[in-house]
């Protein structure tokens, strides 16, 4: 491998700074976590919940493994299947007010898994701009006609439904936006579906668990039933605090999903352990409402004393609020001086957010207190106020 110009590909990545680096967490999920050995206040986990190291979730997930063991064994289809996984599809499935739901070993598989089962050359899809790469990989992949409308437009995606036509239309969008925190449009997204003849994709990964009434997502947060979206992806490492995903719809989609989603089917299910604790985690999510009310509350207290100090963060009403900052090198100079002061906030760089929207990606939970909060606010000014 010499020859293929990997080591002066690499070195480009450092001096654009735009390389990226593993940091080694040593310490449990939470609000005060050790990195490369220093303690540090975190603001960068989708934990939005704090269940990842709720007493109750751990207890649950230790009681699978003295029952279940370590791992699943096998895929699905051969010998993984088991009570546990069985057991938390029909809760999934309840809660989301589906006939089905389907355990994937993660978001990512499970949308490579629904487009490429669903699409072939013959039809079309349709995405927003700024989708998670596993919808726009999965676009990919189908072999598909694929648009991209800009980022939460309505009347951009009725544009392009206008002059399409394909056996099967398909139009995806993540719920809530990974890197800029805002909510899609989605009842006027399931409006043009009805108008168009195609069908709708809802990514509600950092939705799931924490909008919506009883935190059933994004959905409940709009009202829109099964009938306006068929297809809902969720996934249970965010709020839920474990691993893995789902997908939730009709008894026909999720047998079609277990006779063609190759990344379900070739893919070994998750722990059974896990499952377990995913069912804890929904129990939690039931028997304590306050938790979401104080994720809630830290969102309001973050945002209002940071239009006070004058930061110019992205218009999100979620856990996620981006401090848009431009180019990489000044996101880099901000997350490196946060973290002298002892915060952990990474910057977010290209190709993961477009060219000159480098930013900090400020990820708040229901764990963190308001003292932790008021700290990452003053050091957000001081940091403004030395590097501008």
């Amino acid at each position: 491998m010499r020859h293929w110009g990997l080591s002066r590909a690499l070195e480009q990545r450092r001096e654009e700074e735009l390389y990226r680096e593993r940091m080694l967490v040593d310490s449990p999920q939470g609000p005060e976590v050790v990195v490369d050995g220093d303690a540090l206040l975190a603001f960068c986990s989708n934990d939005y919940l704090g269940l990842a190291n709720h007493s109750r979730v751990v207890a649950a997930f230790q009681q699978g493994l003295d029952r279940y063991g370590a791992g699943a064994g096998a895929s699905h289809l051969v010998s993984g299947h088991q009570r546990p996984h069985h057991e938390l599809e029909l809760a999934l499935a309840e809660f989301t007010g589906r006939e089905r739901a389907l355990l994937f070993s993660s978001g990512y598989q499970a949308n490579l898994g629904i487009i490429t089962a669903l699409l072939g050359p013959k039809d079309r899809i349709f995405q927003d701009r700024l989708n998670h790469a596993s919808l726009l990989d999965g676009g990919r992949l189908s072999g598909a006609r694929f648009r991209r409308y800009a980022h939460n437009s309505p009347a951009a995606l009725e544009k392009l439904l206008q002059r399409a036509g394909g056996e099967r239309q398909l139009v995806a969008s993540d719920a809530v936006f990974s890197m800029d925190g805002d909510i899609a449009r989605l009842p006027e997204l399931a409006q043009l579906c009805t108008e168009y003849n195609a069908c709708l994709l809802v990514d509600d990964a950092h939705g799931f668990g924490v909008l919506g009434k009883t935190g059933a997502g994004s959905l409940q947060h709009y009202g829109l039933d099964k009938d306006e979206v068929p297809l809902l992806m969720g996934t249970l490492s965010k709020a839920l605090g474990v691993m893995g995903a789902f997908v939730a719809g009709s008894e026909t989609l999720i047998e079609t999903l277990i006779q063609s989603a190759r990344s379900y089917i070739y893919t070994t299910a998750i722990p059974p352990a896990l499952a377990i604790a995913a069912l804890e985690s929904l129990r939690v999510l039931h028997d304590e409402p306050h938790i979401r009310e104080n994720l809630k509350a830290n969102i309001a207290l973050f945002r209002g004393s940071a239009y006070s100090l004058g930061l110019n963060l992205a218009a999100s009403q979620t856990a996620i609020q981006p401090l848009i900052l431009g180019d990489a090198e000044k996101s880099q100079a901000w997350s490196a001086a946060l973290r002298r002061q002892g915060l952990l906030v990474p910057a977010i760089r290209p190709p993961t957010v477009p060219s000159g929207s480098a930013r900090l990606r400020i990820a708040l939970s229901a764990s963190h207190s308001s003292a932790q909060i008021q700290r990452l606010l003053v050091a957000l000014a001081t940091v403004r106020d030395e590097l501008g």
